[in-house]
């Protein structure tokens, strides 16, 4: 991952209902959340959703798929493991700090 594309996606984590949003859908998996369906969980009005919503998918961080009528939101897990590595690559000078290292996401 490019340095460009980390400061960009910490960037829109850098925001409690971005945050919020994004871990909602991590913990929903690979079957996403509708926006109505976020909207509720967080008490986020519906505006509010749309705009941090397009933050994150410009991060890259989740995706937008249509499904019919619906749209369905998912946390991007390819690009999430690929900033956690880069965050971490360099750990402790490259020795082992972390007894075990943690799993990639496995939702992908």
């Amino acid at each position: 991952m490019e340095e460009k594309d980390v400061v960009k996606a910490l960037a829109a984590l850098a925001q409690q209902a971005r945050l919020q949003m994004f871990r909602a859908l991590v913990v929903a998996g690979p079957e996403g959340l509708t926006p109505g369906v976020l909207a509720q969980r967080l008490g986020v009005p519906a505006t509010t959703l749309s705009f941090h919503l397009k933050e994150l998918a410009n991060a890259g961080l989740i995706t937008q798929e249509r499904d019919g009528r619906r749209l369905i939101y998912r946390a991007e897990f390819e690009r999430m493991n690929a900033l956690l590595g880069y965050l971490t690559e360099n750990c402790c000078e490259g020795t082992s700090c972390l007894d075990p290292a943690p799993a990639p996401c496995t939702h992908c």
